[in-house]
């Protein structure tokens, strides 16, 4: 998948720009690793071995998927373009609806947010942490070792394997992780030539929606651990911004939405967090602490 966005990007600055671009193959611990990702640091391993290359000067810039980028921002790095969103909803692999699922079926994934907010609707189903790539996640279905799979649907379509698909998951449902869906493209910031180049991909309206998403759960991760999504809209005109965290056992949450000015995004998230704290957001890990 990694290649695939790669590629997908380096295409587009090629026909906005007539340069060439050449894809360098990254291999990471985390690739070869068969530990749990939780137990690697989660997703951080990818980001921080392409961040290697960066300083190093092997690569020009990377691309990432932006929901597995830390918020906190390195400074040796700029976040040059986020291009133009993909489908920033779930979806549901297997052969039925998820409200088709036999009581007891299992159900594949490797994220908390996932699984907490899929409880909170089917708690009578059985949720199996899986790791691997999609395609080994959705053989655990073709198998039958697993009932469904729960995925990224940007991630599906960008693989080819959208006709597997049985059900999308509307955000009222499952609420997706602050960023999912987009790309983001990083160079040094010392490299103020690449910056301007690479900049011409860059979608303002989903950069302030994601902005918002990402703010949202820099402030919730300082206080809270249980899983937050967050889903941001900007339409030109108003940035809508709904966040929600729930216990991992699915019984409690806390949502809340608020609206503004795009250019507010930072502010906008920010005093939302407060206030989803203020109703408790921090408190919802009970007896499922980390």
């Amino acid at each position: 998948m990694a290649t695939t966005q790669s590629q997908m990007v380096a295409d587009a600055y090629t026909a906005r720009t007539g340069r060439a671009v050449e894809l360098v193959g990254v291999t990471t611990f985390g690739d070869v690793s068969k530990a749990h990702l939780a137990q690697l640091g989660g997703t951080g391993v990818f980001v921080s071995a392409l961040r290697d290359k960066l300083m190093e000067g092997e690569i020009d810039f990377a691309v990432h998927s932006l929901k597995d980028l830390p918020t906190k921002q390195d400074p040796r790095v700029t976040l040059a373009a986020i291009p133009a969103r993909h489908d920033h909803r779930d979806a549901l692999v297997g052969r039925l609806r998820f409200a088709d699922l036999a009581p007891g079926a299992k159900v594949g994934t490797g994220s908390p947010r996932r699984v907490a907010m899929l409880r909170a609707m089917r708690p009578d189903l059985e949720y199996v942490p899986i790791r691997g790539n999609a395609d080994t996640r959705i053989g655990k279905v073709t198998s039958g070792e697993l009932d469904a799979v729960v995925l990224a649907s940007a991630g599906l379509t960008r693989i080819g394997r959208t006709s597997e698909i049985s059900q999308i998951f509307e955000v009222e449902e499952l609420m997706p992780a602050p960023g999912q869906g987009a790309l983001a493209v990083e160079c040094l910031s010392d490299r103020d030539d690449l910056i301007d180049f690479l900049a011409v991909l860059d979608d303002p309206r989903t950069r302030s929606a994601v902005t918002a998403e990402r703010e949202v759960l820099a402030a919730l991760e300082a206080g809270c651990s249980a899983p937050v999504g967050a889903f941001a809209h900007d339409d030109g005109q108003t940035l809508n911004l709904t966040a929600l965290v729930v216990a991992l056992d699915g019984r409690r949450a806390v949502r809340k939405s608020t609206a503004g000015s795009p250019s507010e995004a930072v502010s906008l998230a920010r005093t939302l967090a407060d206030e989803m704290i203020s109703e408790g957001a921090d408190r919802l890990m009970g007896e499922h602490s980390h």
